[in-house]
């Protein structure tokens, strides 16, 4: 197995981490440690796609690299459900629902002999994904690990009823929302483009 295959394997692993961290609120800092791991691991997606046009890509990257995506992105939702659904759990049912009928047409592509890569709109769709992930990770990280160390209680109650309960609510919802109906809007181009040969099978 060569490098970038391992580095989209680690990719899964450090996504089941990040779920911990983000998962446990008892964890000391878990929201800073749920970013700097998905951070790690979204490094891994750009450097498994360097190391694969350096060396080669092959047909096991080509599945696994976007599977690898889908398992973080994924585990990231659903922790968002889990932290007091700071993401609607619609959102993420969407998400989860474009991931799966994808990740389906991919498998009917296969018994085919055909191998479909992940288009350019989908790496677009995948990199904001990761964008929103990271920032609302950060305001999660900020809100209940930065701010209790920097702010009295009293004023970091004030805050927290004043502007984070409104205004992060408010960006989480929008953001997730508008990221949403691009994963829809991906997911619906694939099965376009694949439409002709899709229907031999439906």
């Amino acid at each position: 197995m060569n490098w970038s295959n391992r580095l989209t394997l680690s990719r899964v692993f450090l996504a089941f981490v990040m779920t911990v961290f983000l998962s446990f609120p008892c964890i000391p800092f878990g929201y800073t440690l749920g970013l700097l791991t998905f951070t790690a691991a979204a490094v891994t997606d750009y450097w498994d796609g360097v190391l694969a046009r350096r060396n080669g890509i092959t047909v096991f990257g080509q599945l696994m690299d976007p599977l690898a995506d889908k398992v973080l992105i994924c585990s990231a939702f659903i922790s968002f459900v889990a932290m007091g659904q700071i993401v609607p759990a619609w959102i993420v049912v969407a998400i989860i629902a474009r991931e799966f009928l994808v990740t389906g047409l991919r498998l009917l592509a296969i018994s085919r002999g055909v191998v479909m890569p992940a288009d350019t709109l989908g790496k677009h769709k995948t990199a904001w994904q990761m964008i929103v992930i990271s920032a609302i990770i950060l305001g999660a990280a900020v809100r209940d690990d930065i701010l209790p160390l920097v702010l009295d209680p009293s004023t970091h109650r004030y805050v927290i009823a004043s502007y984070f309960k409104v205004y992060f609510a408010y960006a989480t919802h929008t953001l997730s929302g508008l990221i949403a109906v691009l994963t829809v809007v991906s997911g619906a181009m694939y099965f376009w483009k694949s439409r002709k040969w899709v229907m031999t099978d439906a």
